[in-house]
């Protein structure tokens, strides 16, 4: 009978370890996709005071848009917490599609080699964000379920496991494109 309850303790141990070893592993996924998608958004930061300087010169009267950008360009990035990155990512990526629509409407903007060269770099910046945050957000879920589900929300939740936060897209975002001919 001792053989029988220290071979259940030593399955519930070894489980316990299992799992536990199991989640840790998934925050760390989290935490390098994030960082892999990070240096994009970085990238992407550090691109957008060339952008707005560029279309400031042509579209002065197009203030509030162009403030809203330099406003949340202007937060320190290397100060925020992971949270703080995705929603003022979230932000950006709303300002940056607004600084594009006014740049329609000024033709000698559009025909500039620095606002095309630019415009370009931060096309395919945006193409890399967009791949790693499906990226992060398919190790996100991953994690988020595995906390989630029982018995391995038990164990998450003694040793303080927590939800990461997902990439979504932004109202802005999913908006259907009128398309007017």
């Amino acid at each position: 009978m001792v053989y029988v309850i220290l071979g259940v303790i030593a399955l519930i141990l070894i489980y316990v370890v299992a799992v536990y070893n199991s989640l840790v592993k998934l925050r760390n996924m989290v935490s390098e996709a994030f960082s892999t998608m990070d240096v994009y958004l970085k990238k992407r930061w550090d691109l957008i005071p060339n952008l707005v300087e560029i279309v400031k010169g042509y579209a002065k009267h197009e203030s509030s848009t162009l403030e809203e950008v330099v406003r949340l360009r202007n937060l320190s990035y290397d100060k925020m917490s992971l949270s703080d990155k995705i929603d003022t990512n979230e932000e950006l990526s709303s300002g940056i599609s607004k600084l594009f629509a006014i740049a329609e409407n000024y033709p000698d903007l559009k025909a500039s080699q620095n606002f095309s060269d630019l415009s370009k770099e931060l096309t395919k910046i945006e193409d890399e964000i967009a791949q790693s945050r499906k990226y992060y957000n398919a190790v996100v879920k991953k994690n988020n379920t595995k906390i989630e589900m029982f018995p391995s929300n038990i164990i998450a939740g003694l040793f303080r496991f927590k939800n990461a936060k997902m990439f979504e897209a932004t109202t802005d975002e999913r908006a259907t494109v009128k398309v007017e001919l």
